[in-house]
């Protein structure tokens, strides 16, 4: 197996746990907790559960932890592509992990809040059920706010797959039209909230097919062992 295949690969199961854990956090936890527009309802959840709860804070920061390593990973092959656009991809994911990390605490707030410690008696049940859907909502506001960085990560990542070939040229593509689709995402979201278009609602497709086939072929394939020249940047 050769240098690139190998580091290809270690991206590959990195970018892997990220989405294990996110869908974890997502699908098996948040969305088994959360109850839309029902506060009383989504802080019950969060009392009666607190392990589940607990557990995807910490499934959070896993994938919050890979995502750090994961651009440092890829940095070691695309900073020969061109190297003020690799540097560029690894500052992108780091500001959007910062944001995470300080997103976290309205995640946790919530747990605080329903735990029944005594600085809570100060508070009444309605304030408590109001003030947890506050940070939940505080939550996925912040998280856009990630996403302005996390979408544009892709946008370098996907230039330089495209001119280097070191994956197919197609994943290439499809990363920066994601790194478009997440931006034009997170103006829909501060914008237009309630927007019922279809276009919109799926406007990071190409981003979500974009990642998935690269972390599929790095899995797979890992990354192809060419030779590349240092792009100038004028």
């Amino acid at each position: 197996m050769n240098s690139n295949q190998k580091i290809g690969r270690i991206a590959g199961v990195v970018f892997l746990i990220i989405i294990g854990a996110g869908v974890f956090a997502e699908f098996f936890v948040r969305q088994k907790i959360f109850v839309t527009d029902d506060p009383v309802a989504t802080a019950a959840n969060i009392a009666n559960n607190g392990w589940l709860y607990r557990l995807g804070i910490v499934s959070d920061l896993v994938m919050i932890l890979a995502f750090f390593f994961y651009p440092l990973v890829l940095e070691r092959v695309f900073k020969h592509v061109n190297k003020n656009l690799s540097k560029l991809m690894v500052l992108s994911v780091m500001i959007s992990v910062a944001i995470l990390c300080v997103t976290m605490l309205a995640m946790i707030a919530p747990l605080l809040l329903t735990s029944g410690a005594d600085y809570m008696v100060g508070f009444t049940i309605d304030q408590i059920n109001g003030l947890v859907t506050f940070f939940l909502k505080l939550h996925t506001n912040g998280y856009f706010i990630s996403q302005v960085f996390y979408g544009l990560y892709l946008l370098p990542l996907g230039y330089m797959i495209f001119k280097s070939s070191l994956a197919p040229k197609i994943i290439g593509v499809l990363l920066m039209l994601g790194c478009i689709g997440d931006q034009i995402d997170v103006i829909r979201y501060f914008l237009f909230p309630d927007t019922q278009s279809v276009l919109l609602q799926n406007i990071t497709t190409p981003a979500d097919l974009g990642e998935m086939s690269l972390c599929l072929w790095l899995l797979i394939m890992g990354l192809r062992n060419k030779k590349v020249e240092t792009e100038a940047v004028v």
